[in-house]
């Protein structure tokens, strides 16, 4: 069964939700980013019919290496608490956004490589588990402007990435919100942080090992032939 939904009419039910999130996770007004369906994930729970539970969120930019079928088992690996599955971001993107933070904060797990770094999340593959999320109190609140004014002010944070902005700071005060994807799930293409000044550390946080079973080709990068 296709439903289809009206992008005005979604993006008219999100605005008031996601408003005080969008000066802090968009490039500035009037970009691609900060159009409120670019946050569509943090408040889908609420705004889908009750009966839908669980939905997978996808990019386009992707290669599918195996049946999305097996994705929808990792609903099945969720820990207690947590609502929603996300890999982890592949660049040292939020090394860099998180840079008064850490110089704040020398000891700190935030930006730090994987394995036991906090890098960040990806937003490319998302596992929404709508009944979870809507049943979270700690996550419904998370939503909330004052609470995400506190985080933004005590991580320093100003993001450009919708959705992936606001997981990923909420993932490092709350990382039990979150069921974290095996990279095969979401292997990130982009090495652009590779040639802007993290040459030195870039292939800690890009490293994937495993059987790719979906390619992302973020910032445009190609996806690789069969």
């Amino acid at each position: 069964q296709v439903i289809v939904h009206d992008v005005n009419e979604l993006t008219e039910k999100l605005f008031p939700i996601v408003e005080a999130m969008q000066k802090h996770f968009s490039a500035g007004s009037g970009t691609y980013y900060s159009d409120s369906i670019f946050f569509l994930s943090v408040a889908m729970h609420r705004i889908m019919p009750k009966e839908i539970t669980q939905i997978i969120q996808v990019d386009l930019d992707l290669k599918y290496k195996t049946n999305i079928r097996d994705l929808f088992d990792e609903f099945d690996n969720f820990p207690e608490g947590a609502v929603i599955g996300i890999a982890r971001e592949m660049q040292p993107v939020y090394r860099h956004t998180f840079w008064q933070y850490r110089r704040e904060n020398p000891q700190t797990k935030v930006g730090e490589p994987p394995p036991d770094g906090l890098p960040g999340f990806n937003s490319g593959v998302l596992l929404l588990n709508l009944e979870a999320m809507r049943q979270s109190k700690l996550y419904n609140q998370l939503l909330e402007p004052t609470m995400v004014q506190k985080l933004t002010e005590k991580y320093h944070f100003k993001g450009h990435l919708g959705d992936q902005d606001f997981f990923t700071m909420v993932g490092m005060e709350h990382p039990e919100l979150f069921h974290v994807l095996d990279c095969t799930w979401n292997r990130q293409l982009c090495t652009w942080w590779r040639d802007h000044g993290y040459s030195d550390v870039f292939d800690q946080y890009f490293q994937c090992e495993g059987e790719v079973r979906i390619y992302h080709g973020n910032c445009n990068t190609p996806i690789p032939e069969d």
